[in-house]
């Protein structure tokens, strides 16, 4: 299964996409709304439980690769809400190397799994979370036309204090412009 975008590829999962993957997670920079960095190890096994995830459900974290020149540039896709947080339903999300920052390639990977995510899984909605800090993917809710209450916002009940522990939810219906 392949979406493909003017400009991007979501994309199964390959093992040429492992090193990439691994250093991308090992990059404090990417990390930081995100938590503690990950070992190489930790890093393919996420990436095979992503691909476990698309073969069993037909949605989950795709790969994203840049058409023009098949770089790998990270993840976008769909992924059920933890067990433990305080909102349900089957959020959006996004994770791209610092290389592909700027680019606007975070927006387009995310409209088009919001799109499939309406169109093919039938889903009635869409939520995205994130720290209270991360701007950029706020930004990036924004421009997909996801709304947020602050009502929602919520302490991650896996994070003991600090930047990382409060997040807002955004959402958006399907058949919303």
């Amino acid at each position: 299964m392949e979406i493909r975008t003017e400009r991007l590829l979501l994309r199964d999962w390959r093992e040429s996409d492992l090193g990439p993957w691994a250093a991308m997670n090992a990059d404090p920079e990417v990390r930081e709304h995100l938590g503690p960095l990950l070992t190489a190890e930790q890093a393919a096994a996420s990436a095979h439980s992503f691909q476990a995830d698309l073969d069993r459900l037909g949605y989950g974290f795709w790969a994203v690769e840049v058409r023009d020149g098949g770089a790998f540039v990270g993840f976008a896709g769909l992924d059920r809400v933890d067990d433990g947080v305080p909102v349900t339903g089957v959020e959006a999300g996004w994770r791209l190397a610092r290389s592909a920052w700027g680019h606007g390639y975070a927006t387009e990977a995310a409209r088009a799994v919001l799109r499939y995510g309406f169109d093919t899984v039938g889903l009635p909605e869409i939520l995205a979370i994130t720290t209270a800090t991360n701007a950029r993917s706020q930004a990036v809710m924004r421009r997909l036309g996801m709304t947020t209450d602050p009502a929602e916002d919520f302490d991650d009940p896996e994070v003991d204090s600090g930047p990382l522990r409060r997040q807002v939810v955004y959402r958006r219906r399907a058949g919303d412009s």
